[in-house]
């Protein structure tokens, strides 16, 4: 009786250290490097760093610097992140720069930004998808079809996305509900060799844009989004920017 309770109990310990090595290989069959564009966002960057690695383990993280000036640059280096100094300004800037840095021979790169305002949790039913669909080059963060804080997106700001969406839509046919969202998880491989041309917050509309010219499809999944930490950048008047950029590359289509 005795024996036979030990084998139970061996055995049972057996499968169990079996699963937690099915378990660790699982996270880590894949590889991935977090970008985060950041200017002066000292209050968010730390928390957006250190929730990302709770969530996805020890991720290879590049931070671009608008030249800060408050401790961006140090609190991200105090987190293990990798920083460098883009050229000029602007988030299309960032994202030209760090193209330059990133290890683009992992699997995935992830894109979000440093105030703190999307969550990590998504991240890895996003990275889900693109590991069981090899068609999908992209899935990205929907805002306007989770749960929004109220003072996060709101009033002009909410109507604006709502309205550059229907834009992006009838004119590009890139069928997206929120196709200027932060928050995405992108094949590495549809980034190589991309001379970017957005200079501002225009780059999400260029981005959607690179995805479907290299032959992929796009997902969405539904997110919630938190109210920024620190200063917001972005204007109304950098609406009309996207929309330029949204005309433009309408016009590269035809």
């Amino acid at each position: 009786m005795y024996r036979n309770i030990c084998d139970v109990a061996n055995n049972k310990k057996g499968w169990m250290k079996d699963l937690t090595i099915l378990v660790q290989e699982m996270e880590t069959r894949y590889s991935a490097q977090l970008i985060i564009a950041a200017l002066n966002e000292a209050p968010g960057i730390g928390l957006t760093i250190a929730e990302m690695k709770d969530t996805l383990g020890e991720i290879s993280v590049l931070v671009v610097d608008g030249r800060s000036s408050d401790r961006t640059v140090e609190i991200a280096k105090n987190l293990g992140a990798k920083v460098v100094c883009q050229d000029g300004v602007g988030k299309g800037d960032a994202l030209a720069k760090a193209l330059e840095h990133a290890d683009l021979n992992v699997d995935y790169i992830i894109l979000t930004d440093a105030d703190y305002t999307y969550p990590s949790e998504y991240v890895p039913a996003m990275i889900r998808v693109l590991e069981e669909n090899p068609l999908v080059g992209m899935v990205c963060g929907n805002r306007l079809n989770g749960h929004v804080d109220k003072e996060a997106l709101h009033g002009v700001f909410y109507i604006g996305n709502r309205l550059l969406a229907l834009a992006h839509n009838m004119l590009n046919g890139v069928p997206l509900q929120d196709p200027l969202t932060g928050l995405r998880a992108i094949r590495a491989e549809v980034l190589r060799g991309w001379l970017v041309k957005s200079k501002g917050f225009d780059i999400e509309v260029e981005l959607n844009h690179r995805v479907e010219r290299r032959g992929f499809t796009i997902r969405e999944i539904p997110i919630c989004y938190r109210a920024r930490l620190g200063e917001k950048k972005l204007k109304v008047s950098h609406g009309v920017t996207i929309l330029k950029r949204i005309l433009l590359e309408t016009a590269f289509q035809n």
